[in-house]
């Protein structure tokens, strides 16, 4: 289930695609601030994160956390996979450990009593002043590598390229796939898909990673896009003309950036195909959730 906010109030509804032509836009988000430098570790616990574990926007920014060793000073609250009626929603199991609230459009309404628009994962929250901090996944993972360690100075208009590029046509492209309520509309966002796919397939057949000769925010950026492709966005967003498997290189790479110390335990497929397959009742009616396809991320796939 979906819905947004509207002046304070939650309302259930899909995204309109009437006035674009039947492709999906992203909303932009609404809260762009950054804590002072150095305040993450500074004032351990301060600071809390929002994160759905099925959404690759919040995962990009579960893996800079545990890639920069902030999970102490950073505590988490993670969502339920499925949506409610209201959207994201915490559990007796998963309970909001920052602010105790039922679900997450509270924490927007909290931090802004008249706010209207989506809800959305990650949100970093400062618990002292008692407001959102930001709610921009790229922006997050910027705070979070505050020493620039995966965005050097050297390769950053290069990562701001490819970023740009992998974001277009990959990150939001299966959801402009998989979302899109028209044909030619979904027909436009398959092709520049698979081309951008195939693309980085070949700058993979000559590089180890994106960008220069380590993995950078770039290749994370992809990462979470990747390994949700052959559980979900295959079937469920109509991504199909091949599997992550079907790419050599690709595939190589999203198994070679699994095994980086820490990453394989940010990473849940239970929540994200209950997540997809179940808070989409008008893509999937049944909600049925798929036991396919069998997904080894530690190098063996069929």
């Amino acid at each position: 289930m979906t819905g947004f906010l509207a002046l304070g109030h939650w309302h259930r509804g899909w995204y309109d695609t009437r006035a674009t032509a039947g492709e999906f836009v992203r909303p932009d988000a609404k809260f762009r601030k950054r804590p002072a430098p150095g305040a993450l570790r500074a004032e351990p616990g301060r600071y809390h994160l929002y994160v759905s574990l099925a959404c690759p926007w919040a995962h990009r920014t579960l893996i800079m956390r545990t890639l920069k060793g902030l999970e102490d000073a950073l505590p988490v609250s993670i969502v339920e996979p499925v949506m409610d009626e209201e959207g994201w929603a915490f559990s007796a199991a998963l309970p909001d450990r920052a602010n105790g609230f039922a679900h997450l459009h509270q924490a927007y309404t909290a931090a802004r009593p008249e706010y209207s628009g989506r809800v959305s994962v990650p949100v970093l929250w400062d618990a002292r002043a008692g407001t959102i901090v930001n709610n921009e996944s790229a922006d997050i993972v910027r705070i979070l590598d505050e020493d620039g360690e995966y965005y050097p100075a050297a390769l950053r208009s290069r990562i701001d390229a490819m970023n740009a590029y992998v974001y277009e046509n990959i990150n939001n492209g299966v959801y402009r796939c998989g979302f899109a309520s028209d044909q030619q509309a979904y027909e436009r966002a398959f092709d520049r898909l698979f081309n951008a796919l195939d693309h980085l397939e070949a700058v993979l057949s000559r590089s180890r990673f994106l960008v220069g000769d380590r993995a950078t925010e770039a290749d994370w950026r992809l990462f979470t896009t990747l390994v949700r492709f052959d559980a979900v966005y295959h079937v469920h967003f109509k991504c199909n003309r091949n599997r992550l498997a079907d790419f050599a290189n690709l595939h190589a790479y999203a198994l070679d950036l699994y095994r980086h110390p820490g990453v394989a335990a940010t990473v849940d497929m239970d929540h994200i195909k209950r997540h997809y397959y179940m808070s989409h009742p008008h893509l999937n009616p049944s909600r049925i959730v798929p036991r396919g396809p069998a997904l080894d991320f530690t190098g063996r796939q069929q």
